[in-house]
């Protein structure tokens, strides 16, 4: 791993978001292109980490800039993981929201001990109408 590179809104190829969706374990319409293409096409905020041309992390963010950011995806490839590329990602989308922007995420079920670990306060008064896929 030789050194990391951060960029704010670089575009993305379809391709790359997939191969880091897939091995980093995030489960995200990964058989849909088409899909995964409009999720990148209608982000504000996508914060990418490099390993010189390779892209190795993707963080997604919906957000206002001022009231509230929903960190959409936070992803980073398998072979990369647990060497901070994950909270990196999610400072420069931080820095990006400002203070006083909230920056709130669903979890996966497995990832539940891993953002009170990094900052997140975990909440319960959320709802949601899941998607009919």
């Amino acid at each position: 791993m030789g050194r990391i590179e951060y960029k704010v809104n670089e575009p993305v190829r379809v391709e790359d978001v997939i191969r880091v969706f897939r091995s980093s374990g995030i489960r995200r319409p990964v058989d849909q292109e088409e899909r995964i293409q409009q999720m990148i096409d209608h982000s504000h905020l996508i914060i990418s980490a490099w390993d010189d041309e390779k892209l190795i992390g993707v963080a997604r963010a919906l957000t206002d800039f001022s009231y509230c950011c929903y960190l959409s995806d936070l992803a980073v490839d398998a072979d990369y993981q647990r060497s901070g590329i994950g909270v990196q990602m999610i400072e420069r989308v931080k820095e990006k929201i400002d203070e006083q922007t909230a920056l709130i995420l669903l979890s996966a079920p497995e990832a539940m001990e891993y953002y009170p670990k990094i900052g997140f306060e975990k909440i319960e008064n959320g709802f949601i109408i899941k998607r009919k896929w």
